[in-house]
């Protein structure tokens, strides 16, 4: 049995006109709000927790995070609770292929959706394994005995060229004009302790906050919520999301 404090919040911030993020908690979905619980996970219970950020500068980026954490829910929730490590592992493949597809072809029905994409990264539990899932350059931190370390590797630019000139250019995002997308999933079991705590957070986070400020909040037992205020604070120059959770 594993035992989670969860929070977590999104907002559009000082700048932006409307949010584009948005937050998958278990069963419930959050934007333009915040939301704190405690799951209880046993070994036949499954769990999603997961932060999209709609694709900035494309149309409706809020359509493509919306539509990718809802399909993403129904999907998850739906698999069968027998598949091991490999097969969990194809099926979420295949369901970045599906959802790729779909939010491509809602651009190409429709003017409106058109080049509209966003981002994925997530936490898992299912058939008694946790696993981190990412697609894009929203990340996934764990703060431990005082060290913030980032889990997940940016699909970026700046990231494959070490160059800040392209810090917004991303290249791996579920729509967005890519014909093919992948996702990073890594098993995490094994390195969880009890008293870690994980952030998962879109970049209006991490670009407003240095992680020595980010290390400095969660030292301080900091919420989702606090670290957004905290963002918006700096600037808020994007919509801005995150999930704390802490392993009880």
């Amino acid at each position: 049995m594993v035992i989670l404090d969860i929070s977590a919040a999104s907002w559009t911030g000082r700048v932006r006109s409307q949010n584009e993020d948005m937050v998958l908690v278990d069963n419930r979905f959050i934007r333009e709000d915040t939301y704190q619980t405690q799951i209880v996970l046993g070994r036949e219970d499954r769990m999603m927790i997961a932060v999209a950020d709609g694709m900035g500068g494309h149309n409706r980026g809020d359509v493509a995070s919306n539509d990718t954490l809802r399909n993403l829910h129904y999907f998850f929730y739906d698999i069968p609770l027998c598949l091991n490590i490999s097969e969990f592992n194809e099926a979420m493949a295949g369901w970045l292929n599906s959802i790729n597809n779909y939010v491509a072809s809602k651009g190409r029905a429709d003017e409106q959706f058109k080049g509209m994409g966003t981002t994925l990264v997530g936490i898992a539990y299912y058939n008694n394994e946790f696993y981190s899932l990412n697609c894009g350059d929203s990340r996934l931190y764990r703060f431990r005995d005082h060290q913030l370390v980032q889990l997940t590797t940016d699909h970026s630019l700046s990231n494959l060229k070490g160059d800040e000139k392209h810090t917004n250019v991303i290249t791996n995002c579920i729509g967005g004009g890519c014909n093919s997308s992948f996702i990073d999933m890594v098993t995490m079991t094994n390195d969880i302790m009890p008293h870690d705590v994980y952030l998962l957070c879109s970049d209006g986070l991490t670009d407003m906050l240095s992680d020595k400020a980010i290390s400095e909040l969660l030292e301080g037992k900091a919420g989702a919520n606090t670290l957004c205020s905290a963002a918006i604070e700096a600037g808020g120059i994007d919509n801005v999301s995150c999930c704390v959770i802490t392993i009880k």
